[in-house]
């Protein structure tokens, strides 16, 4: 296969990808505003976010969202030899001692919630007894949700191998619309209560993440045989090798959510929904750019890494690094340009507060800092899997969250919950750096030649275009509380003018990027 048939492939697959991601982030900036307008910015709010650290602690244990990234390197050696049989064995070997794992873990999780949650939020009377009593009992009913998100995860790797990923990206769109329809249906008017919403993300993950997937695996061609889990299978002990890494180091870039939750639980009601909704905000353009590239480059890095063809995989790495580094730059001048209108359009009805409007953009402006070096991270990472080299990326983004919170507890000393926010930001960005300068010490620098030239261009350009677009959405409000109308013109526009100056901003800088936008295609090489 020529190179340009990979990097078509990686571009059509980003392509369904970040359309699917697209949607799921819509559907999931819909749930935020549903939650904000049912729960406000309060003790109610503020449960339902907490809620979900336990749960997430015990998926990133048995690396629950890295499961496709380790399973796919087995399954493609198995998919390029030509042997399907080997590959269903390998499934089948990894299938059933991660289902009884994960139940395991889960069970045990739940007859520990409370111990759990007086820990992290009982010392220093952060949380009264009441509040740990209901995120004790929200935790429990969340909980099952991730032996769906698990064993999903497993079915999701079968259909990446086969380049198939409409089905994988119909996930979150699922888990999203749960939530949502959830907390419609639970809502009452005599009651502040996140019981629906809970509900609803353990059906949207029963439905999404794994009736779903197991369906879409099945297309494929894959069987489940009945069977008891054999640990000592060859298949199951390869996968192990490469997830014990990723179980062991907890990395930055899975903890930085909870870190950010545990600190800010410390401010007033209200502090830890607003700062995660200024999160998930943010994550939206980082899920587009971001994980849509690293999602659809790994399958093809990974076939590549397998098949010995180096020079392709150097070529495609340095190509989507230089795209998520550009595209990133307008993402972040763009959300920091309208964070205020935006945020105050979207959420600012309902239960939810001035307040927590300001708050909530405050601390969007410090996490958009961290849009470039989420696309970096994502592809650096996927590089090192694709070689099956698990330890380089855990131990860095582990060795970045013994800095971060310190840096966590400074940010919010010092700027309180925006200043998590932009603390975030400063781990999130380190971490990116380390994975560069480890991918050039352990593999090479080919392929990245002008990626640092990206860096400054698009850096340039996000200072002005943020500028520049902040300073049109201001006149639109006219340095006034705007209603829903007047905030979301001020969001359109303010959008426009930053996207506008980016481009010629970088333009006039010489960006080949810039320069490949604006004719209509995208560089294939440096």
């Amino acid at each position: 296969m020529k190179p340009a048939g990979a990097a078509g492939g990686m571009a059509r697959a980003a392509g369904v990808v970040a359309a699917g991601i697209l949607l799921s982030r819509l559907l999931g900036f819909a749930r935020n505003v549903v939650l904000a307008n049912r729960l406000g910015d309060g003790p109610a709010a503020d449960a339902y976010e907490v809620a979900f650290i336990v749960p997430d602690f015990l998926n990133y244990l048995l690396a629950g969202g890295f499961l496709a990234i380790t399973f796919i390197p087995i399954l493609s050696r198995f998919r390029a030899a030509g042997d399907p049989d080997g590959a269903a064995a390998a499934f089948n070997a990894v299938f059933r001692p991660a289902a009884v794992l994960i139940v395991l873990l889960t069970a045990a999780a739940a007859a520990g919630a409370e111990v759990i949650v007086d820990r992290l939020f009982g010392s220093g009377g952060r949380l009264d007894a009441d509040q740990l009593a209901e995120v004790t009992r929200l935790t429990r009913l969340v909980l099952p949700a991730q032996v769906f998100f698990v064993l999903g995860g497993l079915f999701m790797a079968v259909q990446y191998v086969h380049g198939r990923f409409v089905i994988p990206t119909l996930a979150p769109i699922i888990y999203n619309a749960g939530i949502i329809l959830g907390g419609l249906a639970g809502a009452r008017s005599d009651e502040v209560s996140a019981t629906g919403f809970i509900l609803g993300a353990v059906g949207g993950a029963f439905a999404g993440n794994l009736v779903l997937q197991w369906w879409g695996a099945r297309r494929t061609g894959l069987r489940i045989s009945a069977g008891l889990p054999d640990f000592r299978h060859p298949a199951f002990r390869e996968y192990l090798v490469l997830a014990i890494p990723l179980m062991v180091g907890q990395s930055i870039v899975v903890l930085d959510e909870s870190i950010g939750k545990i600190v800010a639980a410390a401010a007033s009601d209200g502090a830890v929904f607003s700062l995660n909704l200024a999160r998930r905000v943010n994550m939206v353009p980082v899920g587009v750019i971001a994980q849509a590239a690293g999602v659809a480059a790994y399958p093809y890095l990974a076939r590549l890494a397998a098949e010995g063809r180096r020079s392709e995989l150097a070529s495609s790495m340095g190509r989507a690094v230089r795209t998520v580094l550009f595209a990133g730059g307008a993402a972040a001048a763009g959300v920091i340009a309208v964070s205020q209108p935006a945020v105050r359009a979207a959420f600012q009805h309902g239960r939810f507060s001035e307040e927590g409007t300001v708050l909530t953009a405050a601390a969007l402006v410090g996490y958009a800092l961290s849009i470039p070096a989420w696309g970096a991270h994502q592809i650096f990472a996927r590089g090192f899997y694709a070689h099956r080299q698990m330890w380089a990326p855990v131990i860095a983004g582990t060795a970045w969250t013994v800095p971060a919170v310190p840096l966590f507890l400074a940010g919010f000393r010092i700027g309180g919950v925006p200043g998590v926010a932009a603390a975030s930001s400063i781990v999130i960005t380190g971490h990116a750096v380390t994975l560069w300068l480890l991918w050039r010490r352990f593999h090479t620098s080919e392929g990245l030649e002008g990626a640092l030239r990206t860096v400054i261009h698009s850096s340039m350009g996000a200072a002005a275009a943020a500028v520049l677009g902040w300073l049109a959405a201001d006149a639109v409000t006219g340095g006034r509380v705007p209603g829903f109308g007047t905030g979301a013109a001020a969001t359109v526009i303010g959008l426009a003018v930053a996207g506008a100056a980016y481009l010629a901003v970088t333009w006039s800088l010489g960006s080949t990027e810039a320069r490949s936008v604006l004719r209509g295609r995208w560089p294939t090489r440096s």
